[in-house]
């Protein structure tokens, strides 16, 4: 009985402090919303996904509109002098990554500086975003580039014919199951879809000629898909400076003219399983819950991520 009572004592404890990291945690950081001369950091980890993204018990994360929302945050924060988007992402959907994109750009044209720190990976929709930014910092074995689109397609037919399975559709056109994955794409449809990823590759490659300065004509020389290091893009002029995060910090400071050490603010919501076990723990942990989530694309969507990652 006595052993009962001290379990349901320390349950209780638990999930109070839960509670109080949980909601007292924001409030915190409001409070420290009055300081002067401040740098946003925004984390764009994951794969790239337009919506609400995920959330679990342990975590929030993805879903463009979260990222829209705190980059929205930090642009109406006068404090703010400046943004650092610290990217760790293989990309996403090319519309997603579109979608932000514009959303740094209208940011810098309110004046406010957005810088890209670069982490193990920021490659695809993830440059897509850096090559929206001020400036781009990477690290010399960073992976980067992959600048490319491509829309993913199985062809399940004959396997379908071997297990006696006979799909049959009513369509509204003769369009209207493109992608279908129980037949084989008709040259038309391959036509159509070519089209479409031609397009959106375009508009990637004038995304990075404008973001970069660079001649379309280059640009679409390194974009064929391809990976480079940190190191090699650096050559290539696909990023300026090779550093970590405190080095693209240091170098924020001096962009933005701010005088002194500049307050750091970090945007997201830290879970309370953060805060008590500390990152290295919910990575390990989250990697093999949340990867199978993370994954879920939806299949026709127009992907710039390596097909591989």
């Amino acid at each position: 009985m006595h052993k009962k009572t001290v379990v349901f004592i320390l349950a209780v404890i638990v999930i109070i402090s839960l509670c109080v990291l949980t909601f007292a945690g924001p409030a915190f950081n409001k409070r420290r919303n009055v300081a002067a001369d401040k740098i946003a950091i925004i984390y764009v980890d994951g794969v790239i996904m337009g919506g609400r993204g995920q959330s679990s018990l342990f975590s929030e994360y993805g879903g463009t509109d979260y990222i829209i929302k705190q980059l929205h945050e930090a642009r109406d924060d006068k404090s703010v002098k400046a943004i650092i988007l610290r990217i760790n992402s293989p990309g996403g959907s090319a519309p997603a990554s579109q979608e932000v994109g514009e959303e740094i750009k209208k940011i810098r044209d309110t004046g406010k500086l957005v810088v890209t720190s670069m982490g193990d990976v920021a490659a695809s929709g993830g440059y897509w975003l850096a090559a929206c930014s001020d400036k781009i910092y990477a690290n010399p074995a960073t992976l980067t580039g992959s600048i490319g689109v491509y829309m993913p397609y199985a062809n399940w037919e004959e396997l379908y014919k071997k297990i006696g399975v006979r799909q049959e559709k009513i369509k509204s056109g003769p369009h209207k199951d493109i992608l279908s994955p129980d037949r084989t794409m008709t040259e038309e449809e391959r036509a159509i879809i070519q089209a479409m990823v031609d397009d959106m590759y375009s508009q990637f490659v004038t995304v990075v000629a404008e973001g970069r300065k660079m001649d379309p004509n280059r640009v679409r020389q390194l974009a064929d898909g391809r990976i480079y290091t940190g190191n090699q893009a650096k050559e290539l002029g696909l990023v300026d400076e090779l550093g970590n995060m405190y080095d693209a910090i240091d170098g924020t400071v001096q962009l933005a003219g701010i005088k002194g050490k500049p307050e750091i603010k970090e945007y997201g919501k830290n879970s309370p399983w953060t805060m008590l076990f500390g990152g290295n723990d919910k990575l390990e942990i989250l990697n093999k819950l949340l990867r199978p989530m993370e994954n879920q694309l939806p299949i026709a969507a127009p992907l710039a991520i390596p097909e591989k990652w």
